[in-house]
């Protein structure tokens, strides 16, 4: 890595992705130096962290906490801010990288913030590019920003995607662990709890992340992110079940060619990539020993077991508001399952009923995505609330 000193700022620090990137910044302290950290709730984690780096603002969601943050700096001399206006400020401060890994549709002003001052983002939202993918894009080409993405697939698919040589690609192919339900019968599913979908195989991930992953519906958010990250059609992309998570994704060419980045299955590899980019660093992940592991396997993905997947791959095909009315509506389902007011399969029947009923005109504003967003977590709501009762 280039020993020159870089700048980062974390939002979304106290997350499992921010201290992922932490630990890195920390184990290569002479190569970082940290200019913000933002939280949501977690106070003395984030003071805790703030101190410990050195930064000179942190930053906390809920405004309500201002106070508490505030003094759990005391004597530090490290500024506090609180709320949109203040994660927007982290955004903007002069730091080479941000790491853009505030959780849902909150995570979509601060990192456009970061974009419109040219700065390297490391994405680790999927909501920028899911729900406003095109606009997102559309600035990091006029204000000339660097957009790398951390999720494993994309962090893969960009480390083999020759851009030089577009029309050589035939198709992108995300690979998918399958998550915890992979072979469970429909009966299973029924009566699955947050606990069991939380327990992912291969990732240590949040718990909205890994709900996402047991449905699968992660793999139909990656699929349209991927259409904004990558110069392909909706159709050159496709999804393979690969349980071992070794294969993070591929890209296969014109030729016959298939090239794949293989790894152990650790967020910090993709992380690592990023901070270093265009160079690499070293990170203290397991080395991949495939004589250890001695078979990969491989299969299609079942989408009547998996109907979040399929409403995902329809939503990528229809386009417009569909991929924010999607996420909008799993982002109220998976909340209503985790606090056990909805069953396990319901989570796409609120999807699909919310997509039924939204109007899908393409927004054509940040305010126009966020008024789609509102607007489908109040009919997702409604029908949450409805299948709970029956519950």
């Amino acid at each position: 890595m280039n020993k020159q000193t870089k700048t980062i700022s974390i939002l979304g620090a106290t997350g499992s992705v921010g201290q992922s990137t932490l630990d890195l910044v920390r184990r290569n302290a002479g190569n970082f130096r940290v200019v913000a950290l933002t939280a949501y709730s977690k106070v003395q984690e984030l003071a805790a962290d703030a101190r410990a780096f050195g930064a000179e603002l942190a930053v906390i969601g809920d405004v309500r906490l201002l106070p508490a943050l505030k003094e759990a700096l005391e004597g530090s001399g490290i500024e506090a801010a609180a709320g949109p206006s203040g994660l927007i400020e982290a955004a903007g401060r002069d730091a080479d990288i941000v790491m853009a890994a505030i959780v849902g549709a909150a995570g979509l002003e601060p990192t456009l913030a970061a974009v419109r001052r040219g700065a390297t983002v490391a994405l680790a939202n999927k909501e920028c590019l899911v729900c406003a993918g095109d606009l997102m894009m559309h600035e990091v080409q006029i204000h000339g920003a660097t957009l790398l993405p951390v999720d494993s697939e994309h962090n893969a698919i960009f480390q083999v995607f020759e851009f030089e040589e577009q029309k050589a690609v035939e198709r992108i192919i995300l690979t998918a662990s399958g998550g915890p339900f992979r072979s469970a019968g429909i009966d299973t599913l029924r009566s699955v709890t947050p606990a069991q979908a939380v327990a992912h195989p291969n990732w240590d991930m949040g718990a909205k992340i890994s709900v996402d992953s047991a449905t699968m519906m992660n793999k139909g958010l990656e699929m349209i992110e991927a259409y904004h990250l990558f110069p392909v059609r909706r159709d050159q992309i496709d999804v393979l079940v690969h349980p071992q998570s070794v294969i993070h994704s591929m890209v296969e060419y014109v030729d016959g060619s298939t090239l794949a980045q293989l790894g152990s299955p650790d967020m910090r590899t993709p992380i690592a990539y990023c901070l270093a980019w265009p160079g690499r660093m070293a990170a203290p992940v397991k080395r991949l020993r495939l004589e250890e592991i001695g078979q990969l396997s491989f299969e299609a993905p079942d989408l009547e077991r998996f109907q979040c997947l399929a409403l995902a791959m329809a939503a990528l095909k229809e386009g417009g508001a569909a991929p924010a009315v999607l996420n909008a509506a799993n982002e109220v389902a998976v909340e209503a399952f985790l606090n056990q007011r909805l069953a396990f399969l319901n989570i796409g029947a609120v999807v699909q009923e919310t997509l039924a009923a939204c109007d899908m005109k393409a927004p054509q504003s940040l305010q126009s995505v966020m008024a789609i967003d509102g607007e489908a977590r109040r009919v997702a709501r409604a029908f949450a609330d409805r299948l709970a009762d029956k519950c």
